[in-house]
């Protein structure tokens, strides 16, 4: 089974087993997050519903990428600057894709006593 999923502002094609670079997201190594976005699924040639699908995932580590030079220069003028970057990125291991955690109900509210509801309009 394939999924499509969101993260980062870029999608990503999943299957269990599959080890994906992400942009950073908050973890330490060995700690496991749901990626909830799931924009589509199916099994070969055939396309399955994504409601309530999530994607179970453990951080393998937390990595920089390669360093990227920024070089500016206006010719004629003495001007050069260069700066170096490197992206933070997260390393992913995806476990499994299969239907999210049945969420518990939320407990109801206690109703205010009387009084104080009838205080509180006036």
């Amino acid at each position: 089974m394939f999924a499509v999923v969101r993260t980062g502002g870029k999608q990503y094609r999943v299957a269990a087993g599959d080890k994906i670079v992400v942009e950073k997201l908050d973890g330490e190594a060995g700690s496991s997050i749901t990626l909830g976005d799931v924009l589509l699924a199916g099994e070969g040639a055939e396309l399955k519903s994504v409601e309530g699908l999530t994607v179970a995932a453990e951080i393998i580590a937390q990595a920089k990428g390669e360093k990227v030079i920024v070089f500016k220069k206006r010719r004629r003028h003495n001007y050069r600057r260069r700066n170096g970057h490197r992206q933070q990125h997260t390393i992913l291991k995806i476990l499994s894709i299969g239907a999210a955690e049945a969420k518990k109900p939320a407990k109801a509210k206690k109703a205010a006593p009387e009084g104080e509801a009838q205080s509180a309009e006036a």
